[in-house]
């Protein structure tokens, strides 16, 4: 059976929003607490979060935009980033500074074999945030920076991400929307927040037809994910060829999460994993990271992720 690094750390739960707020540390800290006491034998090895250089934040994001971050946390018991309600405290700059260096590790971790695919555990999540504001709960765009790390650091050229979070990864899009190296393709409630995502929305310039979006209307179960994957992203790929497939793995389309209206169930999550493992099984040598984006029922939450665990253990097809 494969072996599957499982990166995560405790400083995650320090970036406290607040009991009351969705995003909050008890999402992790359940999570931890029950994954804990479940053994799943020598699959499955724990891997501690390590910080990353703040300089590797400018693969993505403007200076003054992370310096602002910086400045925001420094000294504060509490303060919002944005106009909506991406909350920050005095830990916050640090806590994801660990986010971008776990998403890292990541990415090298299945460059250099030690692990064919890796599951990153962290917090805040990064989906929504541009390369010159926060919003929608996210700081830094992990999922986006461990791309072009990976491509300017340890030369891979073709980089899919895909984005199974119930909210359209607008900030991602936004970073790759013109840069046909990067294939990014979101599956996700539409319309809904943050407003972006149509079908349309598929790229500009060079980068023309390397973004696919796939809405789904409210209610949507398993059986509009899988006719999605089978028929437009698994083909998608094959076109593509990526060498690195990166998924945003957001689990608020369980039909219990409370911020959306999608209706999977827990094992869906594990079939949709396997779906998602098939591109990196035929086209990137294996090599998968997923990245923790949202999921705001804490047990939901947690009964997904062990599903997502235990398909990532799974021998290929």
């Amino acid at each position: 059976m494969p072996q599957v690094g499982f990166i995560h750390h405790d400083i995650f739960l320090n970036h406290d929003t607040g009991h009351s707020h969705p995003e909050n540390h008890l999402r992790l800290e359940h999570m931890y607490r029950h994954l804990r006491g479940i053994s799943l034998g020598d699959r499955i090895v724990d891997v501690s979060a390590k910080e990353a250089d703040p300089s590797l934040l400018e693969l993505v994001h403007d200076l003054a935009y992370i310096e602002y971050v910086r400045k925001t946390c420094d000294g504060h018991e509490s303060a919002i980033l944005d106009d909506g309600d991406t909350r920050v405290c005095e830990a916050s700059f640090d806590v994801a500074l660990h986010g971008v260096g776990a998403a890292i590790q990541a990415v090298e971790m299945v460059d250099d074999g030690r692990f064919d695919r890796v599951f990153v555990a962290a917090r805040p999540p990064g989906h929504h945030a541009m390369p010159n504001h926060a919003m929608g709960f996210c700081l830094f765009n992990n999922v986006a920076i461990a791309a072009r790390y990976a491509q300017q650091k340890l030369g891979f050229r073709r980089v899919m991400i895909l984005d199974w979070d119930v909210h359209h990864g607008n900030g991602t899009q936004d970073v790759f929307f013109d840069d046909p190296t990067v294939f990014f393709c979101s599956l996700h409630q539409y319309p809904f927040y943050p407003g972006t995502g149509s079908e349309n929305e598929n790229g500009a310039g060079d980068g023309k037809n390397y973004t696919m979006n796939i809405p789904m209307p409210a209610g949507a179960e398993m059986e509009h994910y899988r006719e999605a994957m089978l028929n437009q992203v698994i083909p998608a790929a094959a076109a593509f060829q990526p060498e690195l497939l990166l998924i945003s793995a957001g689990f608020d389309a369980h039909t219990s999460d409370q911020l959306a209206n999608i209706n999977l169930r827990d094992e869906d999550f594990k079939e949709l994993t396997k779906l998602s493992m098939l591109i990196a099984d035929q086209h990137c040598k294996g090599r998968l990271v997923s990245l923790l984006e949202g999921g705001y029922h804490k047990e939901a939450l947690t009964r997904s992720v062990l599903q997502h665990l235990m398909a990532l253990t799974e021998m290929p097809d």
